[in-house]
């Protein structure tokens, strides 16, 4: 029998996962994951704070798109195929218990990065699969059927090949991929908090967070809502990330200089901002209005409002004159605040951009422009919101790169 050689590049989540899937799958397959640095699975270890995010418990694909900015519409048809259930199975009949937590988030019972790594690592062992670290790959050229790569340890060949190479902020990242003829999507953050280096708000509020707030751009249509974090550079939580992802390409264009909106009483609207406090003002005329935080707001975040709408400290609410009102009404509603810049979400560095989706066949994840050319993960130009969902699309797209593989007869 003749064993056929598949070379995954990239020793990342994406690149293992297909890598053992493959092997799993294929006896007959020769599988090596060739990576750069000297370092696997770095991103793993780091997510979610060492912990490892693996995925998130949205279990209805319909759903579960809707965390993506980007390749929402293709991964509709990868999903059904490998879904979030399929990985906690995986994990479970690979000997990693998982566990899921409140805000649905899903990660290793033993809360350690390591447990999956070591997973990995198992299995690529017990499948013989070769891992060659510092092995940087210049060229790939496909001549006839095979595949033939130029290395930093030598000439490579392949009969198919799986280009797991995750996400870059360089677009010079991707001129391997760009060299065999592909498009590539030119890369630009998609998670990252707001800087606000000249407002007032995160003077002393560092910390405070609002659970349910929503945020805009103003002069854009985009809006999310959800827990709202004032940190000492500016804005950041799960509506702000959210915010970032899907408005990347308009942040990008503004060069993360514009106006952002806050309206700190979500789901009310200015009607009903503007109605609680004349209703407050008749039903507690002689309390100090510092002491009546509304909207369940933070009473340091109360205290911040009443100051910027020049209620003095023993001002009561009956003492309230209509420009006070609404200036208050102003800042509960929409306080309107300016981005200067932005900061990269602790650990986690996700970019939108990549292999053209155009370009690539999502019932196999086969190039169509190249036979035997296979694409996984973050390389491809798909990036989801923080909560598990970029390493779901990890494991979904690397799993249908290897089912596509079928094996070769004996030869």
């Amino acid at each position: 029998m003749i064993k056929k050689n598949v070379i995954v590049i990239g020793g990342g989540a994406a690149g293992f996962f297909a890598a053992i899937n493959l092997a799993e799958k294929n006896k007959n397959y020769n599988v090596s994951i060739l990576e750069k640095s000297n370092k696997l699975l770095s991103k793993v270890k780091i997510s979610g704070g060492g912990r490892c995010n693996v995925t998130n418990a949205c279990f209805e694909n319909s759903e579960l798109v809707k965390n993506y900015p980007r390749g929402n519409k293709e991964l509709k048809q990868v999903f059904s195929r490998f879904n979030v259930s399929d990985t906690i199975q995986w994990f479970e009949n690979h000997d990693v218990s998982l566990k899921t937590e409140e805000d649905g988030r899903i990660f290793p019972q033993s809360d350690d990065s390591e447990t999956i790594v070591n997973c990995f690592l198992k299995y690529t062992e017990l499948y013989h699969i070769k891992i060659e670290k510092n092995c940087e790959v210049f060229t790939i050229k496909k001549i006839k059927e095979k595949f033939y790569l130029n290395t930093s340890q030598g000439e490579k060949t392949a009969d198919q090949l799986i280009i797991a190479l995750g996400g870059h902020p360089k677009s010079g990242s991707y001129d391997l991929i760009k060299n065999l003829g592909h498009n590539i999507v030119s890369p630009i953050p998609s998670l990252f908090t707001l800087n606000l280096p000249n407002e007032k708000i995160k003077n002393n509020l560092q910390g405070l967070s609002v659970q349910n707030a929503e945020i805009k751009l103003v002069g854009q249509k985009l809006k999310y809502a959800g827990p709202v974090l004032i940190t000492h550079w500016g804005l950041s939580g799960p509506a702000v990330l959210k915010l970032s992802a899907f408005a990347a390409h308009e942040l990008f264009a503004l060069n993360y200089s514009t106006k952002i909106q806050v309206n700190w009483a979500f789901p009310n609207n200015r009607q009903e901002v503007e109605a609680l406090l004349f209703q407050t003002k008749k039903t507690h005329q002689k309390s100090l209005v510092r002491n009546v935080a509304l909207f369940d707001l933070p009473k340091r975040l109360w205290e911040h409002f009443c100051l910027e709408a020049v209620i003095e400290e023993q001002k009561t609410w009956q003492e309230l004159n209509n420009k006070q009102m609404q200036c208050l009404c102003d800042l509960i509603f929409c306080s309107t605040y300016n981005m200067e810049g932005k900061t990269t979400f602790k650990e986690e560095f996700v970019t939108c951009g990549g292999v053209d989706l155009k370009e690539i066949d999502f019932k196999t994840m086969e190039s169509k422009l190249i036979k035997g050319l296979f694409f996984c993960g973050e390389v491809i130009n798909v990036d989801g919101i923080t909560g598990g969902f970029n390493f779901q699309n990890a494991w979904s797209t690397a799993w249908i790169c290897a089912d596509s593989l079928k094996p070769y007869p004996n030869q």
